[in-house]
C-alpha cells in the first residue's frame, strides 16, 4: 500500500477544476502533456484512449496521483480477494483508477461509491470500463472518466481483486499488430491528469522534466497562435515558431 503522506492533497475547486496547486503539472491540459510524453519517447503520450468525461456535465480538469484498482472477472477464483471495499482505502486527494476486464458491459462505479469517494477527499475516477448512475455523479458534482456507461451493476459479472497495483489499460480493438496503439502502464502514485479532452498518465519521476517541456510548447503554441490569427499562415506560424 501506498502511504497516505506521499499522496499529495489536492484542493478542490469543482467549478472549474479538480487539481493540486503543488502540483507542476497542473498548468497544462492533458493535450499538452501528451505532446511533451511523446517528445520524451513515450511511444503513447500517455493518453489511456477512449476514456471520456462523463461527470460532471461543465467542464472539469483533474490533476492528481493515481490509486489504483483491478477488477476481474466474476467467475476468476484464482485472483486475490480485497478485505475491505476499494474506496474505503481510497487515499484523500488521490484519483481512483480502475481496470475492469475488457469484454464486460456492466458498471463497476456507481452512485454509493462515488458518495464513499467523496466523502473520503477523493477527487475523481478514471475507469477502463463503465460507470452507472450517471444522474447521480451529475449532481454530486464528482468527476468520472469511462469508457461508456451501462444500466448493470459489478455482480454478477465482476469485482474488485487488487488494490495500489500496477495496472496496464489496453486500448479499446488495438489489436496485436507492430503498428497497434502502446498500452499505459499505471503504477501508484503516477499522476494522472484528465480534462475535456481526454486522460493522461505521467510517470511519477518523470514529471518534472514533463513540466518544463510542456511549458515550452505551450508559449510557442501562443506565439503560434497570435501569428495566424493575425493572418499568417500555419506553415508560416510554425515554420517560424516551431522550425518546420
Amino acid at each position: 500500500m501506498i502511504a497516505r503522506t506521499r499522496l499529495l492533497a489536492i484542493s478542490r475547486t469543482m467549478s472549474t477544476s479538480t487539481r493540486s496547486p503543488t502540483c507542476p503539472l497542473s498548468q497544462f491540459s492533458a493535450c499538452e502533456i501528451s505532446d511533451a510524453l511523446i517528445k520524451l519517447g513515450s511511444p503513447n503520450g500517455g493518453h489511456i484512449p477512449d476514456i471520456h468525461m462523463l461527470s460532471p456535465t461543465s467542464q472539469v480538469k483533474i490533476c492528481a496521483p493515481a490509486y489504483t484498482v483491478q477488477m476481474v472477472l466474476a467467475s476468476d477464483n484464482s485472483a486475490p480477494k480485497l478485505s475491505s471495499h476499494f474506496v474505503d482505502t481510497a487515499p484523500s486527494g488521490s484519483v481512483v483508477v480502475v481496470d475492469a476486464p475488457p469484454q464486460t458491459k456492466n458498471g463497476v462505479w456507481g452512485g454509493l461509491m462515488t458518495a464513499g469517494a467523496q466523502a473520503r477527499g477523493a477527487v475523481g475516477v478514471i475507469i477502463s470500463g463503465r460507470c452507472r448512475d450517471l444522474a447521480e455523479h451529475r449532481a454530486a458534482n464528482f468527476p468520472v472518466f469511462a469508457r461508456g456507461h451501462s444500466t448493470v451493476g459489478q455482480s454478477p459479472f465482476v469485482r474488485p481483486s487488487s488494490v495500489n497495483v500496477t495496472l496496464t489499460i489496453h486500448p479499446k480493438d488495438a489489436g496485436d499488430s507492430s503498428d497497434a496503439f502502446a498500452s499505459v502502464t499505471v503504477t501508484p502514485g503516477d499522476w494522472i491528469v484528465a480534462d475535456e479532452d481526454g486522460v493522461v498518465c505521467v510517470p511519477v519521476d518523470m514529471v518534472d522534466k514533463v513540466a518544463e517541456l510542456a511549458k515550452k510548447g505551450q508559449e510557442i503554441d501562443a506565439k503560434c497562435m497570435a501569428d495566424i490569427k493575425a493572418g499568417k499562415g500555419i506553415q508560416a506560424a510554425f515554420k517560424e515558431h516551431r522550425g518546420k
